[in-house]
C-alpha cells in the first residue's frame, strides 16, 4: 500500500505541476529497503534499478507527469497531477 499525501496535508513549499508526485516518489524511496537496509540514497537505488514495484509504478507515473508538460497536444488538456 503506498501512501499518498496532498501538498495541503504535509505543507509542501513546491507547488509546481507533479511535486505531489514526486513527494510521493520520495516517500516511497526512503521507506524501501534499498534505503533502510543497504543504506544507499534514493539516486543509487534508482539507478541500480532496486526499488519495489511501487516506487517504480511512481517512477513512471511521475515520468508521465514531466513528459505531459512537455507535449503540446495536451496543453487544452491541462497537465497530469496538477
Amino acid at each position: 500500500m503506498v501512501t499518498t499525501y496532498a501538498p495541503d496535508e504535509i505543507g509542501l513549499v513546491d507547488k509546481s505541476p507533479c511535486a505531489d508526485i514526486r513527494a510521493d516518489l520520495k516517500m516511497c524511496l526512503l521507506a524501501s529497503d534499498c534505503c533502510k537496509k543497504n543504506k544507499m540514497t534514493p539516486r543509487e537505488c534508482l539507478r541500480d534499478g532496486i526499488v519495489p514495484d511501487e516506487c517504480a509504478q511512481l517512477r513512471r507515473t511521475f515520468f508521465e507527469c514531466k513528459r505531459s508538460l512537455l507535449d503540446n497536444r495536451r496543453r487544452f488538456r491541462g497537465h497530469k497531477g496538477y
